[in-house]
């Protein structure tokens, strides 16, 4: 069996490198963009279910929420019972939606939202081709 014998220069595996990790990136891209259109018809669907069936838990949660009204308005006095029932519902409902939604800004502080784990992987990949181009 002969061996081919290869004398490349520094410059042109340098070129083929560079060729060849442009090729990678432009297939990675590739692959990652059909397998995101493969999957959008799936995603649009569940959406549009949850917001259906969002829709549908709201309605429930309005008729729970004035059950509630009619039921404390039964413990309440008669004269105040209209207006009172209401309100001590109303105050107790927003007060948990002023809280969810004050977490919820908390998890979007922009230094959660960075892809740390990414970052760093980029930054162990960068590490190792500049020491396998020194």
């Amino acid at each position: 069996m002969a061996f081919e014998r290869n004398d490349k220069s520094l410059a042109a595996l340098f070129s083929d490198l560079t060729r060849d990790t442009v090729e990678l990136v432009r297939q990675e891209i590739a692959l990652a963009r059909a397998e995101l259109s493969e999957k959008a018809s799936t995603a649009q669907a569940a959406l549009a279910s949850m917001a259906v069936g969002a829709a549908v838990i709201l309605a429930g949660l309005f008729l729970l929420l004035q059950a509630v009204v009619h039921g404390l308005a039964q413990l309440l006095p008669p004269d105040m019972a209209p207006w009172l029932s209401p309100l001590i519902v109303g105050a107790i409902v927003a007060a948990i939606g002023w809280a969810m939604l004050k977490g919820g800004k908390a998890k979007l502080d922009p230094d959660r939202l960075v892809p740390q784990r990414t970052m760093d992987s980029l930054r162990r990949d960068k590490a190792v081709v500049q020491e396998r181009t020194r």
